[in-house]
């Protein structure tokens, strides 16, 4: 047991030394999506609150992601969330992406899907009320019709 405990010991001292890349990509912020569509202040507090570490190129690393495996944990959560929507390059989707990348945003807090409980756990300030779920669903769909309007879809 002990020699077992010792290998763990050595196993985790070692991870420590592949650090994740915590280098944000750059951002323009003319292709930003809360600058593009004029985000009222309140709304783009609660998207930055609440979306924006794992849906925009502008992550704040918690301290937790010094240490593996946690870190390589949190990246890969990172960079699959920037994959799926990534507000920071909102502006190169194509009009009907965006309507559909707005339609899913607004089911997922919906269904309290996002943001996720486990990001929440470590992010209190991430949790939505259901007021502010109100708030950013009737937004989301605000911005998915103008889309859709602007651009005849």
């Amino acid at each position: 047991m002990k020699k077992v405990l010792i290998v763990l010991l050595m196993a985790f001292i070692i991870i420590q030394f592949f650090p994740i890349d915590k280098t944000n990509p750059t951002t323009n912020q003319g292709m930003d999506f809360l600058k593009i569509k004029n985000t009222p202040e309140p709304i783009a507090k609660i998207i930055r609150n609440s979306c924006y570490d794992c849906h925009s190129n502008e992550t704040k690393y918690p301290a937790y992601s010094y240490i593996q495996p946690a870190g390589w944990l949190l990246k890969n959560h990172i960079d699959e969330g920037r994959k799926e929507l990534n507000f920071s390059t909102f502006a190169i989707y194509e009009p009907k992406r965006q309507v559909h990348k707005l339609d899913e945003a607004a089911e997922y807090v919906e269904q309290k899907k996002m943001p996720l409980e486990s990001y929440t756990l470590g992010h209190s300030d991430a949790k939505l009320s259901d007021e502010q779920r109100k708030q950013l669903i009737n937004y989301f769909r605000m911005v998915q019709k103008q889309i859709q309007e602007t651009n005849r879809l």
